[in-house]
């Protein structure tokens, strides 16, 4: 550390209780109050044998030249008073020392409070030449401001004097010092190198108050000398050190730094501050940080954006914050990982554990970003009118509805990003997988409503999910938190999976779940039925009009005799048990088929269940526009191979010839 010494004369100051004062061969004549410490000095010192004045205290002091020139001040023994003298009793003495020429060292510790106290007593040029003040300026542009470790130590205790040192332009000299430093490719890094990906100032303007870093790091981005991806490892570094347990690497903590250790300016949050005054300061802190993010789109993670996502909800930042971070998170969400999505709800409205209308904003945000990339799709209801639960057309038949997000966002111009990424295949897949692991997690909350939970689901592109077994895994959580759903909720919640897209073992799975509506089990095991038939040696699909006449006749009723609802429960239990492995046993010739098509109670049961169930989701249903007839869906559901039938279809059959009716 660079110092300076002013003055040569020896030390003759000396204490006596609470009075100091200067040993000299004249009697003081001035008495200064000090911070509670008492000086007594001289105002002009003439010794008998020189002509000219020594010790010239006041010829150096325009503050104490106006204050004795007042009646009687100083004279008499009365005492002149100093209060609020910037840098207390130490500071004022060092100064009194420079105009007796006592020897005085300044350093970067010192520096300020000396100038500030220079300055309180008018100790500039205009007074006198060679002054205090022209002297520290000098020290400080040649030498101290030319040094990191000086530079920054300097720029640290501004901290304390803060409205002076921006009157006398003391912070804005350092900080435009400090951020030439950092750009400058001569500065020598510290001799222990850092072990972070953090650059090698990161850690030392970290200690900074928030508006003092806020104000480096806007002069290094101006200077565009330092690539935005080392702008963003600073970022990250700060808020490690002042946020630890919201940016910590878990990222589930939720508290808030102490109030002895604030990263501002003041002094206020370490004396008493309230909870309420602490948050404040750290909403303060997390929005300059927000406003400094680096426009490139990996300057940051994508996990540290949803960190500060997370701290925002704590903190209750503002709109634009959130927003803003929002929309970042959105450029590059196949980053994230499921951890990175669950923020904590804070709302007194929600009773949700996540915060799924956040997740609901970033899904939004990323099918702008999806569409930008193509010809922007007809016009269809937004994501905010999908969170409100209308229905859609049921997948049978064969067509899988299109996810909401896929169409769901007609584009106004000033709303399109010329700088949001393309979303390639492997990102959207990589999305798909993200969002139905975040369901997974939020479908066990007890309060998760249905309709959040499908809108959520729908918000991806239908091309984000080759197979549906996670989507699968969703709709079985789901039911298993929810066993009060009604039919009509459970046969919403299945519209969203695609049943082709299962793989084997998913379709095992559900063909033995009995949470499911049978109309889904008998989905399944058509579809793998189907599937295994195009992958059979020589096998081959068959439309439904190739079906017997009577069979055609059976699947195209939309109406039927119900049975009671023991005979459906013991129905159910013998599909569920021959779906899981029951040996078929009968003639399954298409002849034997046709025998039997008169008596397939299996069959009869799904048609009739399949009326309640519209039934009750009828009024639903024509509120979107979707409603079908039970006919026209079961048929095409229903469409099965000709020819050899496969062993799917074998388990429904039996259970006609089993039941006992002859033709």
């Amino acid at each position: 550390m660079k110092f300076m010494k002013l003055g040569t004369r020896p030390d003759t100051f000396f204490t006596a209780d609470s009075v100091r004062s200067v040993s000299t061969e004249v009697a003081t004549d001035l008495q200064i109050l000090v911070d509670g410490c008492v000086y007594h000095l001289h105002k002009i010192l003439c010794v008998a044998r020189e002509r000219t004045p020594q010790f010239p205290l006041l010829s150096k002091c325009m503050l104490l030249q106006a204050l004795c020139a007042d009646s009687g001040a100083g004279a008499g023994g009365d005492t002149v008073e100093l209060p609020g003298f910037p840098g207390g009793a130490e500071a004022f003495e060092s100064c009194a020392k420079f105009c007796y020429g006592i020897t005085i060292t300044v350093s970067a510790r010192n520096l300020v409070p000396l100038r500030c106290a220079a300055a309180h007593l008018g100790m500039s040029e205009a007074a006198d030449r060679g002054n205090l003040a022209a002297k520290l300026d000098a020290f400080l542009a040649s030498c101290l401001l030319r040094r990191w470790k000086d530079a920054l130590g300097v720029l640290h205790s501004t901290r304390h004097y803060a409205p002076l040192c921006e009157d006398l332009g003391l912070t804005s000299r350092c900080v435009d010092a400090v951020a030439a430093l950092i750009v400058s490719p001569d500065t020598a890094p510290p001799a222990k190198s850092s072990t972070s990906a953090s650059p090698w100032w990161a850690h030392d303007i970290a200690e900074l108050g928030v508006d003092l870093f806020w104000r480096i790091m806007v002069a290094v981005k101006a200077t565009g000398a330092v690539h935005e991806k080392t702008v963003g490892d600073a970022l990250k570094a700060y808020a490690r050190r002042w946020l630890p347990n919201v940016a910590a690497k878990d990222g589930h903590g939720h508290g808030l730094p102490g109030a002895a250790d604030q990263p501002f300016d003041s002094d206020a949050a370490g004396n008493g501050a309230d909870v309420k005054q602490i948050t404040t300061r750290h909403r303060l802190l997390l929005e300059k940080i927000v406003s400094l993010l680096p426009a490139e789109r990996d300057a940051v993670s994508c996990g540290f954006l949803l960190k500060l996502l997370k701290a925002a909800n704590i903190l209750s930042a503002s709109v634009a914050s959130k927003a803003e971070l929002v929309r970042r998170v959105a450029w590059q969400l196949e980053e994230a990982s499921v951890a990175d999505l669950l923020v904590p709800s804070l709302s007194c409205v929600s009773e949700t554990l996540y915060d799924v209308d956040a997740v609901a904003a970033i899904l939004e945000e990323f099918a702008l970003r999806y569409a930008a990339a193509a010809p922007a799709p007809p016009p269809p209801p937004p994501l905010a009118l999908a969170l409100s639960g209308s229905p859609d057309d049921s997948p049978s038949g064969g067509h899988h509805r299109r996810s909401r997000s896929a169409e769901s966002v007609s584009f106004d111009g000033t709303r399109r990003s010329l700088s949001a990424a393309p979303v390639s295949q492997g990102a959207l897949a990589r999305v798909g997988k993200l969002v139905d692991g975040f369901l997974i997690e939020v479908a066990r909350d007890p309060n998760m409503p249905l309709d959040k939970l499908l809108a959520i689901a729908e918000a991806v592109p239908d091309s984000a999910r080759p197979e549906h077994d996670g989507l699968y895994k969703v709709v079985d959580t789901y039911l298993k938190a929810h066993p009060e759903m009604s039919k009509s909720a459970r046969k919403r919640l299945c519209r969203v999976l695609n049943c082709r897209k299962l793989s084997e073992k998913a379709c095992t799975h559900a063909a033995q779940n009995e949470l499911l509506p049978l109309r889904v089990v008998v989905q399944v095991l058509f579809f793998e039925h189907a599937r295994a038939a195009a992958l059979a040696p020589g096998g081959h699909a068959v439309a439904a009009s190739e079906l017997p006449s009577n069979i055609r006749a059976l699947l195209s009723k939309t109406s039927g005799s119900s049975e009671d609802e023991e005979a459906d429960r013991v129905d159910e239990q013998r599909l569920r048990a021959l779906a899981a492995g029951a040996s078929p046993g009968d003639d399954w010739s298409v002849e034997g088929l046709r025998r039997a098509a008169s008596k397939i109670a299996t069959l009869r049961m799904k048609l009739a269940e399949d009326e309640e169930e519209d039934r009750d989701a009828d009024e639903f249903a024509r509120k979107a526009g979707l409603a079908r007839s039970a006919s026209l869906r079961f048929r095409a559901f229903c469409a099965m191979p000709s020819g050899k039938p496969k062993r799917m279809l074998s388990k429904l059959w039996p259970l006609g010839s089993r039941s006992g009716v002859s033709h």
